[in-house]
């Protein structure tokens, strides 16, 4: 009787309760990938429900002047024309060289000046009132003496960008170090700790969270910098390009080119933000 019991069909009601149970598994694994993915969900609906909103009023609302504004799909089309014919790459080619140059250089020189101020109590209070002077005033004005000074070429962008770059790294690097824990210099020094070893164990681990918070601001500033320094003078390039097609009025292309801007801004942002989690997970929802 066992053997045959054993043996026997399943009923269809330990069937429908499998069934149910695959449904909560499948169910919980959508949730969980919601839940993973929610921000890049979210983000990716707000924005094509911003285009479809924009191309259903320039369609059916809005008359269209070609000379002011232009349709999503036009916009999109005009970019990929752009990239097909490689135009767009090498534009990016030329404009990335100084924004690589000018980011790292004030990442080089903003972090060690930032850590040495914030550490240093008569360096904060000699360079501070000079710094944030230099900071509140209008950088992008400088852009024609840069340019004079230095010239058109990658030299004189790269320092431009430097210059917009470097104080969101020196201000963030001094914040950090000015929010160490006493407590935990102390108990470093008491166990024999010297000047490295309190840089090593105490200042870098809690300066550097600061450092990419800063460079999440520095990396827009950067791109400003691109765009001004070719605005200026420039033969080729992202700006250039831009300030080209607006003077000739080839809208859908000049938007294309800034709509690719804002992709390359969003992609280095969330690449920040990602290394900020992995390296520092105890921060995430701060």
């Amino acid at each position: 009787m066992d053997q045959a019991a054993e043996q026997a069909p399943e009923g269809p009601g330990k069937l429908a309760g499998l069934e149910a149970a695959m449904e909560v598994d499948e169910l919980t694994g959508l949730a969980k990938f919601y839940d993973d993915w929610r921000r890049v969900i979210l983000g990716a609906i707000a924005v094509a429900l911003f285009f479809a909103l924009w191309e259903a009023l320039l369609t059916w609302g809005i008359p269209l002047n070609k000379f002011i504004i232009s349709k999503p799909s036009l916009i999109f089309l005009g970019l990929y024309r752009d990239m097909e014919s490689g135009l767009i790459w090498r534009d990016l080619l030329v404009s990335g060289k100084p924004l690589f140059f000018g980011f790292g250089a004030a990442i080089l020189v903003g972090v060690p000046v930032g850590v040495v101020m914030g550490w240093r109590v008569r360096v904060g209070y000699s360079l501070d009132p000079l710094l944030t002077a230099l900071y509140a005033s209008p950088l992008v004005a400088i852009a024609p003496l840069v340019i004079i000074f230095f010239g058109v070429g990658i030299s004189g962008k790269a320092i431009l960008i430097f210059v917009l770059c470097v104080f969101p790294f020196v201000f963030n690097s001094y914040s950090g170090v000015r929010s160490v824990d006493r407590l935990l210099i102390n108990t470093v020094r008491s166990f024999g700790g010297g000047e490295l070893a309190l840089y090593r164990i105490v200042l870098v681990p809690t300066v550097l969270p600061f450092v990419i918070a800063g460079a999440r601001y520095a990396i827009g500033r950067g791109l400003i910098g691109v765009l001004v320094g070719e605005f200026f003078a420039a033969s080729e390039g992202v700006g250039y390009r831009i300030a080209w097609y607006g003077d000739m009025y080839v809208l859908d292309r000049m938007f294309g080119y800034i709509l690719m801007l804002m992709v390359i801004a969003v992609i280095f942002t969330e690449g920040i933000r990602w290394a900020e989690r992995t390296a520092f997970p105890w921060r995430v929802g701060m």
